[in-house]
């Protein structure tokens, strides 16, 4: 006796060995012996013989058609599938015929319920219709999934991208079709996905596919200004006295948003007054205005290599910005110093500044450096009030206790990008230039920050203690820079905390009520956003800058270079500011020079392979 019964969700037949009532030793075709329940068997039958049963059946099965059937069989009762096996067949089905009933009942869910053992019910006309609707689309999207991966496979790209590849790069639907076909390729080719996208055409510029993705998370609404934010705001400057002193300011080639001047004054018995000049947006810019909005809402100015997001539109910038040949409004801090430079009185006014000069450092270097300060002075502009303003910081610095401080040997890296073709170029920290204007803006946001907290305005201050900074409301420490307290006012052009401690500072000097109380929301929420926001926008700086460095090693087509141990396999390479682990490197004590092979750089993923050569002797 052979029986036909179901296990697991799949029909089966076995020979009986044993039967035990509720159940049945049975052996397999292949010989396997199995306990099955007496309940799991659907049929019993004698012939045809084993080996031949179950190909006779699909046979039948698959000459079956379930729209037929379901059209045949009760549409609102449920019954057995030997009764509609009779119907069809017109007779008592054989083992053969009803075992092919069941296994078209069983494959076809769409069309039939199963409600018992050989029990069915047909589904209801409504729901049949919307089953193999959905069956029809997801033939249909199979279809064109294949489609699509055979043209991503053989680098094109799919007419359907085109309008959405921005979505597919920074924020993919994971469970739309262009996705799944994107991952059919990519397991297909051995590729990542960003590299099929890129064979296809669909990352024409690896440089912008970075700084889109950025612009889609942190952008969203994108970097245009509204006309609202450019139209300014009507004012009083006007009305603000007029300083009697020549300005001059000091910033890189590229700098638009001028925050900050400086003036010299001679007064009486070899002393003299320093102008510290500010630019004044806060004049202007008020709260919960629009542009205040939008300001508040970017935070910062976002700085990349060959690129930069402003916090304020070009119309403000070209109004506050410090310009050569300019009155331009201006918070200035004036300081009485001795001949030995010592600061004996400060002032603060809120005045209009002539800006005769915008000196810039490419310029100025050649000029202002540490071959310069010791001879004799030549006729460059403001040469004089630079000596003056380079011995005062000297003197500003060692009251700070910070004259031997190893930062100032450091080197920086300024990135110059045109035309695809990116320049670096490498400044060491601590030079004449650097000193001057650091030391002054110290100077300024020190005290300022000291006036603020004496006066029991709120403010937003910098501390640093046991090697960690934060910002913070109440005026604490900066063990970095040796200060009591130091306050972001410097540049309110180019940061939105800089652009509130304004405010507060301007309505101290005129003694009105602060815009911000020391409790205040706005205050809170603007330094924990603008906590954030720096630490990414700074994070993305340098992404960009390491994208650069391997651009320029691309560019200038070097195979092997030198690098710098720092630590274990950790090395900084010569002349860029590109740091990373060479995994072949041995065991080398640091500030020991190696060569490298540079093996292969991919510019989408920002990897770069480098292999250790050879220890450079010292």
């Amino acid at each position: 006796m052979n029986v036909f019964y179901e296990e697991s969700g799949s029909f089966k037949v076995g020979t009986v060995l044993a039967d035990n009532t509720t159940s049945l030793q049975v052996e397999a075709i292949h010989g396997k012996r199995s306990k099955i329940k007496a309940a799991s068997v659907l049929l019993r039958f004698e012939t045809p013989a084993l080996n031949d049963f179950m190909n006779l059946a699909q046979k039948i099965a698959d000459e079956l058609d379930p729209d037929f059937l379901w059209e045949c069989c009760a549409q609102d009762t449920e019954f057995e599938s030997e009764s509609l096996a009779t119907d069809y067949f017109g007779h008592k089905p054989d083992p053969v015929e009803a075992a092919a009933t069941l296994i078209l009942l069983h494959s076809a869910p769409m069309y039939f319920y199963k409600k018992g053992k050989g029990r069915y019910k047909a589904a209801p006309p409504d729901a049949l219709k919307a089953a193999i609707a959905s069956q029809e689309k997801k033939r249909l999207l199979a279809e064109l999934k294949t489609r699509y991966t055979e043209q991503l496979c053989t680098g094109r790209l799919p007419e359907e991208f085109k309008a959405n590849i921005a979505q597919l790069l920074y924020k993919p639907d994971k469970n739309s079709i262009e996705w799944k076909a994107l991952e059919a390729a990519s397991t297909q080719a051995k590729q990542s996905v960003l590299s099929i996208l890129e064979n296809c055409g669909a990352i024409p510029s690896t440089h912008d596919y970075h700084y889109h993705r950025f612009l889609w998370e942190h952008f969203p609404n994108g970097i245009d200004f509204s006309e609202t934010d450019r139209q300014l705001i009507p004012d009083n400057l006007d009305d603000l006295p007029t300083a009697d002193v020549a300005a001059f300011s000091i910033d890189d080639a590229s700098t638009t948003e001028i925050d900050d001047a400086f003036s010299i004054t001679p007064l009486k018995l070899g002393s003299f007054r320093i102008g510290i000049h500010i630019a004044a947006p806060a004049l202007g810019i008020q709260p919960n205005t629009p542009l205040d909005k939008t300001a508040a809402g970017r935070l910062s100015t976002v700085y990349i290599p060959g690129k930069k997001i402003t916090m304020l539109p070009d119309t403000a910038i070209d109004y506050y910005t410090l310009g050569e040949n300019r009155l331009c409004p201006a918070v200035s801090l004036y300081l009485e110093v001795a001949d030995d430079y010592t600061v004996t009185h400060v002032e603060n006014r809120i005045e209009k500044i002539n800006i005769v000069k915008n000196l810039r450092h490419d310029t100025l270097e050649t000029y202002f450096n540490e071959r310069t300060l010791n001879k004799e002075p030549i006729n460059q502009p403001f040469i004089k009030e630079l000596r003056i303003l380079w011995h005062f910081a000297c003197k500003m610095e060692s009251l700070r206790g910070k004259s031997s401080d190893t930062n100032n040997d450091k080197i920086d890296y300024s990135f110059d990008v045109e035309n695809d073709h990116v320049t670096i170029k490498a400044r060491r920290r601590g030079s004449p230039i650097d000193k001057v204007v650091s030391e002054l803006m110290i100077f300024a946001n020190t005290e300022w920050g000291r006036q603020l907290a004496e006066t029991n305005i709120a403010g937003i201050y910098r501390a640093q203690g046991n090697s960690k900074v934060k910002m913070t409301t109440s005026p604490a420490p900066h063990q970095g820079l040796g200060v009591a307290q130091y306050a972001w006012i410097s540049s309110p052009m180019r940061r939105y905390v800089d652009l509130i401690n304004q405010r507060q500072l301007v309505a101290m000097i005129r003694g009105e009520t602060p815009p911000y109380a020391r409790d205040s929301d706005g205050l809170l929420i603007a330094m924990q956003d603008f906590e954030t926001a720096h630490s990414i926008y700074s994070d993305f700086q340098r992404s960009m800058e390491y994208y650069w460095c391997l651009r320029w090693l691309l560019q200038e087509n070097i195979q092997t270079i030198h690098a710098q141990v720092i630590k274990e396999n950790l090395v900084r390479f010569e002349p860029i500011p590109l740091v990373m682990r060479i995994p072949s490197l041995p065991n080398i004590a640091p500030d020991t020079y190696v060569k490298l092979d540079i093996q292969s750089i991919d510019l989408l993923e920002c990897n770069i392979q480098a292999k250790f050569v050879e220890k450079l002797a010292s």
